[in-house]
C-alpha cells in the first residue's frame, strides 16, 4: 500500500463498518507487508465490469456512498488517524501531480483555475481520504449488495470531497460511454451525492459540495488528457468529455445536482448516443 501504514487503511473502515475492506490477517511492519483476508469471487462482483456491462444497480451507488461517508465521519478532525497518515508526498504523487498539475500543464488556458484546485485540496485536512474510490476498487457483496473498498494505496489524510469527485467522475465517464444506461447513472450520481453529504456536519456542507463540484470536472479531464487517462472512452467520447468538463472548469457551479443537471442536458444537445 505504498507509504501508507497498510493495516491502518484497511482496519479504519472496519472499525467504523464491518466489511468496508478486507480484513487484516497478518503483518510484517518491518517490510511494509499485510496480509488480508481472500474475497471469493464466486461471492462478490466488481463494480466496474457490472457497469461497463449495462448493468447500473441503484443500491451500488448508494451503498458505497454511505459506506464512505461513514468513514469520513467518524475519522474527521481526528488526530490520531491525521498522526497515522502523514503521506502529503505520497498522496501529491500519485493523485495531485498526474492528475492536476500535468493536466495543467497541458491545458495552459485552464492552468489558472486548474492549479487553484490542486492548491485548496492540498491543503484541505479534516479526514481519512481513501484516494482511488473508482469501480475498479470496489467489490459488491452477492448475498446483501454490501460493498468493500479496496487498494487505498493512496490513503491520505485529507479532503473528503475528493473521494465524493472522485467516484462521482466514474459515473459521469460512463454515463459518456453508455448512453443506454445513461439516465440511471445520472440519476445515481445525485443519490450518491445525496447520501455521502448527510453523513457529515450540517457547517460542512456547502464547503464540501462546492470543493466537489469544483474538482469534478478537472478530474473528468484528467481522465482524458491527464497521465491516466480511462481506457474505454473513444476519440469521440473523449472529446465530448473535454466539451462537457472545460466550461466547468472556468466557470465552476456550486453544486452537484446543476452540474449533473447540465451535462445530462449537454450530452443530449450534443445528440450524444
Amino acid at each position: 500500500m505504498g507509504g501508507a501504514p497498510a493495516t491502518t487503511v484497511s482496519r479504519t473502515p472496519h472499525g467504523v463498518m464491518s466489511g468496508a475492506a478486507p480484513g487484516v490477517l497478518a503483518e510484517d511492519k518491518a517490510h511494509g507487508i499485510a496480509l488480508l483476508e481472500y474475497l471469493p469471487p464466486e461471492n462478490y462482483r466488481l463494480w466496474k465490469a457490472e457497469l461497463l456491462a449495462g448493468r447500473a444497480d441503484p443500491k451500488v451507488p448508494v451503498a458505497v456512498a454511505d459506506a464512505l461517508g461513514r468513514i469520513h465521519a467518524a475519522t474527521l478532525h481526528n488526530d490520531e488517524t491525521a498522526a497515522a497518515f502523514p503521506t502529503d508526498a505520497l498522496f501529491d504523487a500519485l493523485r495531485l501531480d498526474p492528475y492536476l498539475r500535468t493536466l495543467a500543464s497541458r491545458h495552459p488556458s485552464l492552468a489558472e483555475p486548474i492549479l487553484a484546485c490542486l492548491a485548496t485540496t492540498a491543503a484541505t485536512k479534516i479526514a481519512l481520504v481513501h484516494g482511488d474510490v473508482s469501480p475498479k476498487n470496489i467489490l459488491v457483496n452477492n448475498h446483501d449488495g454490501h460493498p468493500v473498498l479496496l487498494d487505498a494505496e493512496c490513503a491520505w489524510y485529507g479532503d473528503p470531497a475528493f473521494d465524493a469527485a472522485f467516484c462521482l467522475n466514474h459515473l459521469l465517464l460512463k454515463a459518456v460511454h453508455l448512453p443506454a444506461i445513461r439516465t440511471p447513472l445520472l440519476a445515481q450520481a445525485k443519490a450518491f451525492f445525496a447520501t455521502w453529504i448527510c453523513h457529515l456536519p450540517g457547517a460542512m456542507r456547502m464547503g464540501l459540495e462546492r470543493r466537489t463540484a469544483t474538482l469534478l470536472p478537472c478530474l473528468m479531464l484528467a481522465r482524458v488528457d491527464g497521465k491516466s487517462p480511462v481506457e474505454y472512452l473513444d476519440e469521440k467520447e473523449q472529446q465530448t468529455v473535454r466539451a462537457l468538463a472545460m466550461p466547468l472548469i472556468k466557470a465552476p457551479l456550486p453544486m452537484i445536482g446543476g452540474l449533473v443537471n447540465q451535462i445530462g442536458e449537454r450530452l443530449t444537445a450534443r445528440g450524444q448516443a
